[in-house]
């Protein structure tokens, strides 16, 4: 069942340790894509530990899909550097939301399930699903892969939610 489920926001707050791709430093953006939709941040020059706190809206519809972000070095005068890729899976985000409706809870910053790395996702670190201003939220470090270092941590909101029916 294809059906929009609300707004997906992301801020892409900033780095770490993120590689070395041109001669002392790297030249870093972020690309993250959501099915056919696209984003990228702005370049932070000579940078390992860039600080972008840039904002992305992405429609969600069902199923909820995967998040997935790539790392690049800006490079002037040939292809660009990878420094790095990394996924979100939304469903756990989903299954939160879902449950605050069922379960109706409605007192602010409440924990509504907590996420932690394992093999098959990014997680740097665990991460707790709350909700906070009318709002599905949960703070995010995520591992990149493929490289020798560098984590990226993004704030992941769940907005404009659907209202269940009225029992």
């Amino acid at each position: 069942m294809e059906g929009t489920l609300g707004q997906l926001k992301i801020t892409i707050v900033r780095g770490k340790k993120l590689v070395i791709r041109d001669f002392k430093s790297s030249d870093p953006y972020v690309i993250l894509k959501l099915g056919n939709q696209t984003a990228k941040t702005k370049v932070i020059n000579s940078c390992l530990n860039p600080v972008w706190n840039e904002d992305f809206s992405f429609s969600l519809s069902e199923p909820a899909g995967v998040l997935k972000l790539q790392v690049f070095d800006k490079d002037r005068f040939k292809a660009d550097d990878k420094m790095g890729h990394a996924h979100l899976n939304l469903q756990p985000l989903m299954a939160a939301a879902r449950l605050r409706q069922i379960v109706g809870i409605s007192s602010e910053g409440s924990i509504l399930r907590k996420a932690i790395p394992e093999s098959d996702n990014c997680l740097a670190a665990d991460s707790s699903i709350l909700w906070v201003n009318g709002e599905v939220v949960q703070d995010v470090w995520l591992r990149l892969r493929d490289v020798e270092s560098g984590e990226i941590e993004l704030k992941v909101k769940l907005t404009n939610l659907p209202v269940p029916p009225s029992k």
